[in-house]
């Protein structure tokens, strides 16, 4: 039944993203998918449905992918009644999507180890080569500038400026990217993140460079 359960929770988000160019795409899930699972069994903790489960779903209600938050937690309410789920399952599948999300760098307090673990998948896939790949992407989706030196970098957010605030991609490094590594829950998300946390530090030295046409 659980088997059936994750083909089917694939196949709608295959659906539903598969085509998205911000970089929250089909294989940006399943990625994450696969780094919670890891991260699962290294640490010997948490439930490995629960984290499958949220990791698959974890963008589907994303307020950025839809008309609004309430719409998208419609969304993800109408698939999960699909399922034959137990109420706390589908209560706690919920409670993992709500509270993993950066907004800005507003801390949030996780309750479960598989909070934990789905919320360090999904940072790491925001960090690394990916990382950037996915940052420029969803800048350029956005309308964002590439760099702007005049704009300055924002160290502090409300949910509201974070999402619409006036920001280039590589400020984005600044105000989120850079951070993450510190905010990791786990011990095998944190040595994942050295050598993606390392690519972007020299990816940025290297942008300099080359903006101020030094190579």
């Amino acid at each position: 039944m659980k088997n059936q359960m994750i083909e089917q929770t694939e196949n709608y988000v295959r659906n539903e993203l598969g085509e998205d160019a911000t970089g929250h795409d089909w294989f940006h899930v399943d990625r994450v998918r696969r780094n919670a699972l890891h991260i699962c069994k290294e640490e010997t903790a948490g439930n490995p449905f629960i984290i499958e489960m949220a990791a698959l779903l974890h963008d589907i209600s994303d307020e950025k992918l839809n008309e609004s938050c309430e719409k998208g937690e419609e969304k993800l309410e109408s698939f999960l009644q699909t399922l034959p789920l137990t109420d706390n399952d589908k209560r706690h599948i919920k409670q993992i999507i709500a509270t993993i999300s950066f907004k800005g760098g507003q801390t949030t307090t996780l309750s479960t180890i598989e909070a934990k673990i789905v919320q360090d998948a999904d940072r790491l896939d925001a960090i690394g080569a990916i990382g950037i790949a996915r940052a420029f992407a969803y800048g350029g989706k956005k309308g964002q500038s590439i760099y702007d030196p005049s704009i300055s970098v924002r160290n502090e957010m409300t949910v509201e400026e974070y999402r619409k605030g006036k920001s280039t991609s590589v400020h984005h490094f600044y105000e989120k990217l850079l951070k993450l590594k510190d905010l990791l829950n786990t011990d095998t998300a944190r040595k994942m993140a050295e050598s993606r946390q390392q690519m972007m530090v020299t990816f940025l030295g290297q942008f300099y460079q080359e903006w101020d046409g030094q190579v």
